[in-house]
């Protein structure tokens, strides 16, 4: 279990403070225009140090481990919409922990660096439209010609896209097994033949921009491999989950919790038939059998983190186990509260412009990206060893 000390709490602090006063008064903008400023806003988070809190020092993080990441990720749970956190979530927690653990000092200094200082904007380049959470059936290749990879594929749903200086990108180096021919490679995003097709048009996380993106024989550097021999990439991108999958939890349990407190608010000032809503027993009920699910989120969440920096193994199952089981019951729980809670907000919540409904919209990739609940399953499945036991 984590235990938050007051430095935990100066830094909480400082990030909502932050949200209060760069974020949330433009998020209703942002949502309108369907895209947030990057470059703008990381730039600001990078100065007060935001974006490499776990990150290593020489290359400007604080060098803290995987609790304060979760101080974190709840911090920016406070912000008013799900598109915003999911975006900064990319750039500290998903396209960036493989490179600060297996990348060289060359791809840390050029890459790294500048995505802690907010001076760069990264994503995280695994899906495709063929393939989301089938990782292992991905088809984008990497092909050697002399010092350079030529890529040539598609990746799709990405996070930052359109903005983003460079990827992090997952790709074929190899004809072997697809466990072990695939590797992550820094590809950056203003290399020739990289064309970002479309900013896809989303049910929720409005203000995040998401694009497919083509790769038509891209020239990189084979120095831009992350580790020190190919084939190692399908390992790398599945530690790197766990660290998405616990940050995505924290923030998770966060956000609902605003949605409980926006949803108390409301029933307080609604009157129906001469008493407010929350008067009646089912509502408030109700909301005390939600906000205990997110109480057991929290707990969940928090023992896998403090396994994952108990054990400080990349690879460890019973880590993978418990991110699992977060992961699939963030989804599963931010569902359960924001229909019961847009239920109670009655005509208002159908209503596009209200923040429950907004929240209604958001919640609902969390059981899709990042490894659908089914993959969340069938990890989980594997590793208690209930899988069927494959056919001869």
């Amino acid at each position: 279990m984590l235990k938050f000390t007051e430095e935990h709490q100066m830094l909480r602090k400082s990030i909502e403070s932050f949200v209060s006063k760069e974020i949330n008064p433009n998020v209703d903008a942002w949502e309108r225009e369907g895209i947030f400023p990057a470059h703008e806003l990381f730039k600001k988070m990078g100065d007060q140090g935001f974006l490499g809190i776990t990150k290593p020092t020489e290359y400007g993080g604080m060098g803290l481990d995987l609790s304060y990441a979760i101080a974190m990720a709840e911090a920016v749970g406070t912000v008013h919409c799900g598109a915003v956190p999911m975006a900064i979530g990319v750039q500290t927690d998903m396209c960036t922990p493989a490179l600060a653990q297996f990348g060289s000092d060359f791809l840390k200094r050029n890459y790294l660096a500048p995505a802690i200082s907010g001076e760069m904007v990264g994503c995280i380049g695994v899906s495709e439209s063929g393939g989301g959470s089938d990782v292992a059936a991905l088809k984008t290749t990497a092909r050697h010609d002399g010092d350079d990879y030529v890529i040539n594929g598609e990746k799709m749903w990405i996070t930052n896209g359109t903005q983003a200086d460079w990827m992090c990108m997952l790709a074929n180096t190899s004809e072997g097994k697809p466990h072990r021919n695939k590797s992550l490679i820094i590809v950056p995003m203003d290399a020739k033949g990289v064309t970002v097709a479309r900013k896809l048009d989303k049910m929720g996380m409005r203000s995040s921009d998401t694009a497919q993106i083509f790769f038509e024989d891209v020239r990189v550097p084979r120095s831009h491999l992350i580790g020190e021999v190919e084939g190692m990439g399908f390992m790398q991108q599945m530690s790197q989950f766990q660290d998405e999958r616990i940050w995505g939890a924290a923030n998770m349990a966060s956000s609902l919790e605003q949605v409980i407190e926006l949803t108390k608010d409301y029933t307080r000032n609604r009157k129906t038939f001469g008493q407010p809503l929350i008067d009646n027993q089912y509502i408030h009920f109700k909301l005390a059998e939600l906000s205990t699910e997110i109480e057991a989120l929290r707990s969940l969440t928090y023992r896998a983190a403090g396994l994952h920096i108990e054990r400080n193994n990349p690879f460890d199952m019973d880590v993978v186990r418990l991110a699992s089981m977060a992961k699939l019951k963030a989804g599963r729980v931010g569902r359960q509260v924001v229909d019961t809670c847009l239920q109670f907000h009655g005509g208002m919540g159908y209503m596009h412009e209200t923040r429950i409904n907004r929240a209604y919209r958001d919640v609902r990739l969390v059981s899709i990206g990042g490894g659908a609940d089914e993959i969340m399953l069938g990890i989980i499945c594997k590793l208690e060893g209930t899988l069927p036991k494959p056919k001869k």
